[in-house]
């Protein structure tokens, strides 16, 4: 598998939005932008794990896949903040 450089900066562009957006959900603020695109891309790993399972389907294109990601890192974040203060949101 091979991806481009466009693709590249597709998926950093969407992991920015998508962790900036779970950011502000979740926290108030934004991580950074190297923060941001981390929980971006690891909340779009975690709706690519979860969405299917549960028989979820946003649609297609650029828009959905920053959604589906950002649905992704704020389930991300919260799971890390249950963690980290032992069950208190």
């Amino acid at each position: 598998m091979q991806i481009s450089n466009e693709g590249i900066l597709v998926i950093l562009f969407v992991g920015l939005i998508a962790g900036w957006l779970a950011g502000q959900i979740v926290r108030g603020t934004g991580f950074g932008i190297i923060g941001d695109i981390l929980v971006g891309i690891a909340g779009a790993l975690v709706a690519s794990y979860l969405f299917p399972k549960l028989g979820v389907h946003i649609g297609s294109g650029l828009v959905s896949e920053i959604i589906y990601s950002a649905i992704g890192a704020i389930v991300l974040l919260l799971i890390v903040r249950l963690v980290r203060t032992g069950g208190r949101l």
